[in-house]
């Protein structure tokens, strides 16, 4: 399956500069058509009632195209447009001339809905070139539309919502499902995006974007990392799948390691060793007895370790610091999560003896981690979480996963891929330990930073995806549920349905 490129708003210009000359037919007739086909799949019978409000550009003219398309086929359909139509361009012109031609008519303010409400409410206010909050008149709008009861369809992107960024300067639409045109945007899958779309869906306009221009990042899919997942020979043994060593757990966060330790063996390391700061801890888990457990400053010292994750309940201490040192100068793969990023942040010397690191790192910070690495606040993170991945990837020479809805994967090399699996479920205590578990085991494995990081984040969230689905879950999802729910996925990926062994 091919893996669904993304574009921000500029390069998104840049193809439409590309296809529009010529586009027989134009591209605004296409979207409006892809958009009047959703909406019939939506809507419950063909004479309902459906409300399209236009704005004062091309997101406008796409909606006048839907409403022509729609009262063609029957639907009772009111427009709502009150811009200057001799200010539209050209294209969105034209789409208001063929709707009044067909005999439709506007409203120059929201109409009042029929007995019933509407079945559904078409956003065609504004789209992906937004750079401003929404106020005044239209602001009113997007609140009043937003509170329908039926069904609310957006035209390329939610009104008001940053297509870069995801972020919500001032009113938004909330909509049930999202239409979006040529390519998947970022602030569609990102931050706020994912509530503000509902479902999202994508219509390429019978557009080849990436034969157009080159796509500077990609959703993560499993086509990704496929060449890793095949069966386990079978002339191998335990010693085949690496050594997989966590270290963390001072007084009263043991369970922090555990967790990652448990998702490691999940994961199919090999061997997973647990070096625990706490000296009181018991040195088994009871519920776990494959893992071994060593000091923390021991561990460090074990030979042919395939890789070391460094922090889930660390602390930051003099001896966490001092692990951690250990731990960024040994010639192993190593994660960092947790109190080793807020150790390396605080500390220049921690810095650069990362960034000068010549085996791979994977660093997994949450906004609040990423934004003490980066020296700024948090809201400067969240204002563009792919500008903040990249920079930290680019300044620790790490891969690095920005934690979140939406998370970006972001490679040294300026890459960043955009995860779409998970779910708020697993806003809870551990989960980040649980992935930092399961990253470290494919490291040990062997697998590549990049397609460690990749696959683990993806699997994480599918993994969750998987828990809700079974159980019927909003809310209550353990972080210890989590491993065995990603060791399901992950044999389904080794072994699919209809694979001859």
């Amino acid at each position: 399956m091919p893996v669904p490129p993304i574009y921000p708003v500029a390069a998104i210009r840049a193809i439409e500069a590309l296809a529009l000359p010529g586009a027989v037919p134009p591209l605004m007739e296409r979207a409006g058509t892809a958009a009047a086909a959703l909406a019939m799949e939506l809507l419950p019978d063909q004479g309902a009632p459906v409300l399209v409000a236009c704005g004062p550009g091309n997101n406008g003219g796409d909606g006048f195209v839907v409403a022509r398309r729609l009262h063609a086929a029957g639907y009772r359909v009111s427009v709502a447009f009150a811009a200057d139509p001799t200010r539209l361009p050209g294209d969105a012109a034209a789409a208001h001339a063929g709707w009044l031609a067909f005999g439709g008519t506007i409203h120059p303010t929201l109409p009042t809905p029929p007995e019933g409400g509407w079945a559904l409410v078409i956003d065609a206010l504004f789209g992906i070139g937004l750079q401003r909050p929404i106020e005044g008149l239209y602001g009113d709008w997007i609140a009043e539309m937003s509170a329908t009861p039926g069904l609310r369809l957006a035209l390329d992107i939610p009104s008001g919502l940053d297509a870069d960024t995801g972020h919500c300067p001032g009113a938004c639409f909330q909509a049930d499902h999202t239409l979006t045109f040529i390519a998947l945007k970022p602030g569609l899958l990102t931050l706020d995006g994912p509530d503000q779309c509902g479902t999202l869906h994508l219509a390429t306009l019978d557009l080849d974007a990436e034969a157009l221009a080159p796509a500077p990042g990609h959703t993560v899919r499993p086509a990704l990392f496929a060449g890793h997942l095949q069966p386990r020979q079978r002339n191998s043994h335990k010693g085949s799948y690496g050594d997989a060593a966590i270290i963390g757990g001072a007084p009263g966060m043991v369970g922090a390691a555990l967790l990652a330790g448990r998702a490691a063996a999940y994961l199919g390391a090999g061997r997973v060793l647990v070096g625990l700061l706490d000296p009181a801890a018991l040195a088994v888990d009871l519920l776990r007895p494959e893992l071994m457990f060593r000091s923390a400053d021991a561990l460090l010292t074990e030979a042919g370790l395939g890789a070391l994750a460094m922090g889930p309940g660390l602390g930051q201490c003099q001896a966490a610091r001092a692990l951690v040192a250990t731990a960024v100068a040994a010639a192993t793969p190593v994660v960092l999560d947790a109190d080793a990023l807020n150790l390396v942040a605080r500390d220049t010397t921690l810095q650069a003896a990362l960034a000068g690191r010549t085996l791979p790192a994977v660093l997994t910070p949450h906004p609040a981690e990423a934004a003490r690495l980066l020296a700024c606040a948090t809201a400067d993170i969240q204002a563009d979480r792919i500008a903040a991945a990249c920079a930290l990837a680019r300044r620790y020479q790490a891969w690095v996963v920005l934690k979140g809805c939406g998370s970006v994967i972001a490679g040294p090399d300026g890459a960043w891929w955009i995860n779409t699996t998970g779910n708020p479920a697993m806003a809870t205590a551990g989960m980040g330990d649980v992935l930092t578990g399961m990253v470290c085991a494919l490291l040990a494995r062997g697998w590549p930073p990049r397609d460690a990081l990749l696959a683990g984040v993806h699997l994480h969230g599918l993994a969750g995806d998987s828990l809700c689905a079974q159980l019927g879950l909003d809310t209550g999802l353990l972080a210890d549920d989590m491993a065995g729910a990603a060791r399901g996925v992950l044999n389904q990926w080794l072994r699919p349905p209809g694979r001859v062994s």
